[in-house]
């Protein structure tokens, strides 16, 4: 039997333990125990921090991995390549995959690369940059984190240095990135690459809570732009993924389309996306088993990606902004449209990172439903 090491235990890691064990394949799963909902299903669980790479790297060296991944989890991403670079496995480079999970060393690849992106600097509160040149509004998020943590839209200079002390507070590095705002519709992308070549399965349209915080609240497939607007962002992803040094596995990428369309990188995911857009919306729109083509990849082998369907899919989340989904969650027997949903804190809360939701409900349609169509 193949044995896969999964990074992480958290409820975003769950399709893929439940997809390796519908698959045959015997699963180890490392992370700390709190929050681990993994434990109970997967056929091995170590209480290891998925930041001890070297601890990991032994006990798969012990164990006799055939691979190693996660999904939807930046943090993991350096820990899955240091491991299968170690070991001789499939995966990026890991010196690439700091540079995936680094905001501010992903713009500098960007740059080199002709990626077009935002104006940008690092900073640290006290360490500010000179943003007299910058065009205001601007953007102030930690270097490396994911989820809308810390993220602050600020109008003037004056602002810079509580923003700054504010992303910091949620970054595991201390830096932030400061980036000039682009107005415009925010799309995201899923992509699968083998030996370099990328195979693009799905452009999301965003919905956020818009500023100052710019937290998710709804995500569809297919996106809605023009196909020549998609085409240049097909384009625009190829040259990001290859600048970020991503030739193996998930991608997750996201762009901001501008009223003249203009296509700007905001910034490359070396994993699967988040919000269930990698483990459900994909296969929901297209039929493609992104999770199997995932582990397939970690275990050294690959299809092309084939669509069997188009339709349309997409997760609404529940909030204070959107209390009124909590009676739809409520009485999803009597919507056809929702494949899943679920309600986990009964408190709704205003959002100011995408931890702050306390629900959500996935759909498959045969049209795009947004929350005033359930």
């Amino acid at each position: 039997m193949k044995k896969l090491a999964i990074i992480g235990a958290s409820y975003l890691q769950k399709p893929l333990v439940l997809k390796a064990r519908e698959m045959g394949i015997e699963t180890h799963v490392f992370a700390w125990e709190e929050g681990a909902v993994c434990k109970e299903i997967a056929d091995h669980f170590y209480s290891i921090s998925i930041l001890e790479k070297e601890l990991i790297l032994q006990k798969c060296t012990e164990i006799g991995i055939d691979g190693i991944t996660s999904i939807a989890s930046d943090a993991a991403v350096p820990t899955v390549c240091f491991v299968a670079e170690k070991m001789g496995l499939i995966s990026n480079r890991f010196g690439d995959s700091l540079v995936a999970t680094n905001k501010y060393e992903m713009r500098k690849r960007f740059m080199h690369q002709d990626v077009k992106c935002p104006r940008f600097e690092v900073a640290t509160a006290d360490n500010l940059p000179d943003v007299s040149n910058f065009r205001f509004p601007v953007i102030v998020k930690p270097t490396d984190r994911s989820g809308s943590r810390g993220v602050l839209k600020i109008e003037h200079p004056k602002q810079l240095k509580e923003a700054v002390s504010r992303a910091q507070t949620e970054s595991f590095s201390g830096e932030a990135i400061v980036e000039e705002f682009v107005q415009g519709r925010e799309v995201s992308v899923e992509s699968i690459s083998w030996e370099g070549k990328h195979y693009i399965l799905a452009i999301t349209d965003k919905v956020t809570t818009g500023e100052p915080y710019f937290v998710e609240l709804e995500h569809h497939q297919p996106t809605s732009l023009d196909e020549k607007v998609q085409d240049k962002i097909r384009i625009e992803i190829r040259k990001a993924l290859t600048a970020v040094g991503v030739k193996y596995g998930a991608g997750h990428s996201e762009f901001i389309i501008t009223n003249d369309n203009k296509v700007f990188a905001v910034e490359v995911g070396a994993r699967m996306g988040g919000d269930f857009i990698g483990s459900d919306l994909v296969y929901l729109s297209t039929g493609y088993d992104f999770l199997k083509g995932v582990i397939d990849v970690a275990s050294g082998k690959f299809e092309e990606p084939e669509f069997r369907w188009s339709k349309h899919s997409g997760i609404c989340f529940l909030s204070k902004e959107t209390e009124f989904l909590k009676e739809i969650i409520g009485n999803s027997d009597n919507f056809p449209a929702i494949v899943t949903s679920e309600i986990f804190h009964r408190e709704l809360k205003h959002v100011e990172s995408s931890s702050d939701r306390s629900g959500y409900l996935i759909y498959q349609s045969d049209k795009r439903m947004n929350y005033d169509r359930f």
